[in-house]
């Protein structure tokens, strides 16, 4: 059974009675080499754990399995878990979880395997909240080495973009604190049952092992990140003094003691201009 193939969701869909949840925003992929791609640009390896989230009927994970030493997809559709249960039943090293991924403990999972080698994190995110999931596993600092995931192509050009870019704001900064970001493959529209209205990207975060930059407060850090952008037209002599107990003549000092320019825009900051300026504000 091609999973993947159209008359075969169309079979299974009939079949279960399954519709399509444009809520959880369920798009079926249907392209082999797309497939192929993913699995490829995930680098599983023989001896990984695998943890999967939103599995769908299961066209990647049977994928991954080949490969993995155990492969646990977290799927939050109730609807889906009989299907999967026929299209996976038949692998020994799949676990289905019925969990909304955000309320999942997923060091937890990995914990209980008792699993020492290396994990992968793969999955095909709902547009909806592509961004809260991320940012779930980077900040909650899941034991994981890399992140393979499906998104929007616009999502997928901010987590992407550098500074000076149109793409690049807030969200970009906080990611690259966490991983280094690397498109795998673009996925167009047409190879999604139901066809989504925008083109995909499939990103993969290599989780970094030790902090791109070291500052005195990382939760102050992501304060003054998000204010930098928080008025994208403002230099950051103005965008900045929003941040609490801080007016602008504190602000204007600290850029200048970072040696920042307080005419310049949030966008044209690097992340080593924001560490430099977190901790003089922090020392104020």
């Amino acid at each position: 059974m091609k999973l993947y193939a159209q008359s075969t969701i169309r079979e299974l869909r009939d079949r279960y009675g399954f519709r399509f949840s444009k809520s959880l925003g369920q798009n079926f992929l249907t392209d082999k080499n797309i497939i192929d791609e993913i699995i490829a640009g995930s680098e599983i390896a023989p001896g990984d754990l695998v943890i999967e989230i939103g599995p769908g009927i299961g066209v990647i994970t049977r994928e991954a399995a080949k490969i993995a030493h155990k492969v646990i997809a977290i799927e939050i559709d109730s609807n889906l878990i009989p299907i999967l249960g026929e299209t996976l039943g038949d692998l020994e090293n799949v676990e289905i979880i019925n969990q909304d991924v955000l309320k999942s403990q997923i060091n937890d999972l990995i914990a209980q395997e008792e699993f020492q080698g290396r994990v992968r994190v793969i999955g095909n995110l709902p547009y909806y909240i592509t961004t809260p999931i991320i940012m779930k596993l980077l900040e909650e600092r899941v034991r994981a080495d890399s992140i393979t995931v499906m998104m929007q192509k616009e999502v997928a050009d901010r987590l992407k973009a550098g500074p000076g870019t149109k793409d690049f704001g807030a969200i970009s900064l906080m990611v690259q604190y966490f991983a280094e970001v690397r498109e795998i493959v673009r996925v167009p529209k047409a190879v999604f049952v139901p066809q989504p209205k925008v083109d995909s990207a499939v990103l993969r975060l290599d989780v970094r092992k030790e902090k791109p930059v070291e500052v005195k407060d990382e939760e102050f850090l992501f304060k003054v990140i998000k204010a930098g952008f928080g008025q994208r037209r403002k230099t950051l002599a103005n965008a900045l003094s929003t941040l609490d107990g801080y007016d602008k003549s504190a602000i204007t000092a600290a850029l200048a003691e970072a040696g920042i320019d307080p005419t310049r825009r949030g966008e044209t900051l690097s992340l080593e201009e924001f560490a430099r300026l977190s901790d003089v504000l922090c020392e104020r």
